[in-house]
């Protein structure tokens, strides 16, 4: 199976070139870095490190950019060319060689369509309490509303993988709710035993502020209650099979 390694970006200079290396040592078919009009030097750093690196307006040239991480998986999919499309975050300190290939490896069922990275979120000095929104937000929905879904150890991590074929059927949340979307938009068409888990260890970001953390839990919660029938106002990009037939 061909990988591609989408990596979404914006002004993640001081990590993404870590990341970029960490990818390139499991000999993906390419790694893609979709910067977001970063005003900082995460371009330089990820074309530094051996990334093909596209901004974002460049993919899909004739439909503008709307803002959110989901528009930028969306973009990456749509540019990617491997069978497998692994997704990992820009800001991550502990990227490590080895956890592209463990994303991967669980696609040789060929009933697996989704495969999402199981860790602890490390939260300052401590070992756990990061991923507040997962915590407060995210979970207690999915165990309200899908629980066959409860099970799920980060059901917005940004470490996970996609059969590409799978997520060109998926629509993409625009913001901050595209995990939790793909996550049970792949249940609902696929079941629950199409996604996995791998053990990656523990995972360390940089934290947000209470004050981002607010809209970010907004557009999650908006997401997960829109999959369950109730109608709030959500924006995303539809299936890129209508787009690049």
């Amino acid at each position: 199976m061909s990988v591609s390694v989408v990596i979404p970006a914006l002004n993640e200079a001081a990590t993404v070139g870590a990341v970029v290396r960490a990818a390139l040592a499991d000999d993906p078919l390419e790694v893609l870095v979709i910067d977001a009009d970063s005003t900082d030097a995460t371009a330089e750093e990820a074309t530094a490190a051996g990334a093909r690196v596209l901004n974002w307006a460049s993919i899909l040239p004739d439909i503008p950019t709307r803002p959110g991480k989901g528009e930028s998986l969306w973009r990456g999919v749509a540019a990617a060319r491997g069978e497998i499309v692994v997704f990992v975050d820009a800001d991550l300190r502990s990227f490590e060689p080895g956890m592209v290939s463990a994303l991967v490896r669980p696609f040789d069922d060929p009933g697996i369509h989704m495969v999402r990275a199981d860790y602890l979120r490390t939260f300052g000095t401590s070992p756990q309490g990061g991923g507040r929104v997962t915590e407060l937000t995210a979970k207690p929905l999915l165990r309200l509303l899908f629980p066959e879904l409860a099970h799920i150890s980060q059901p917005l991590g940004g470490e996970y993988a996609l059969r590409r074929g799978t997520a060109l059927d998926l629509p993409f949340v625009d913001g901050y709710g595209v995990e939790a979307g793909l996550l049970i938009d792949v249940a609902a068409t696929h079941g629950v035993a199409a996604i996995t888990e791998v053990d990656l260890g523990s995972r360390s970001h940089s934290h947000q502020s209470l004050a981002a953390l607010g809209p970010m839990a907004e557009v999650v919660a908006a997401t997960i209650l829109n999959r369950s029938g109730v109608q709030v106002p959500l924006t995303q990009r539809g299936p890129l099979s209508s787009v690049l037939c």
